[in-house]
């Protein structure tokens, strides 16, 4: 009777392993998230932001700048995290969808977008001022040019701010 709960509980805990390190949240890219983010009719999210300098972000740098893992950090999602989460996106794509939303690997699925809770609890992020100012007000590699305008993360965010596509 022991040995059989003993088999039971390791079982479980053995499954439970198996389905916590399951849960590495990958980036895709921003050509994923396109597929239904792209709607004008729910905000067309992807063409705001590839108008935008965060898709643009890595035409900032030049030469060596664009493999300098320091420089790397806030201008491209895919080259400011681990390589083994990489599914799809890449460096040249600046700062994608990812860099504020969380890999989307997990909750790109539209019957998980359309219920918030569930998209968070599978990687997706509701961005705030701290996100953004991990970049925008971070320590800055010697001779980075300067901001034209200083930091204002209420009139930035009106400038990026995008419609939820799961609204009427």
């Amino acid at each position: 009777m022991n040995y059989r709960r003993i088999i039971f509980l390791f079982g479980l805990i053995v499954l439970f392993s198996v389905g916590a390190s399951a849960q590495d949240f990958k980036y895709i890219g921003a050509s994923k998230c396109k597929m239904c983010h792209n709607k004008p009719d729910k905000g067309a999210q992807f063409a705001k932001w590839e108008a935008s300098p965060h898709a643009k972000s890595m035409d900032a740098l030049k030469g060596d700048e664009k493999t300098n893992a320091t420089c790397l950090k806030c201008h491209s999602t895919a080259g400011s995290v681990d390589k083994g989460l990489l599914a799809g996106i890449k460096v040249e794509e600046g700062v994608s969808c990812e860099s504020c939303h969380g890999p989307g690997s997990m909750y790109k699925t539209a019957a998980i977008m359309k219920n918030k809770q569930m998209a968070l609890s599978k990687g997706m992020i509701d961005p705030t001022e701290e996100t953004c100012k991990a970049c925008h007000l971070g320590e800055k590699p010697a001779g980075h040019v300067a901001a034209k305008k200083a930091w204002n993360f209420a009139e930035f965010a009106k400038e990026i701010a995008h419609d939820d596509p799961t609204t009427n």
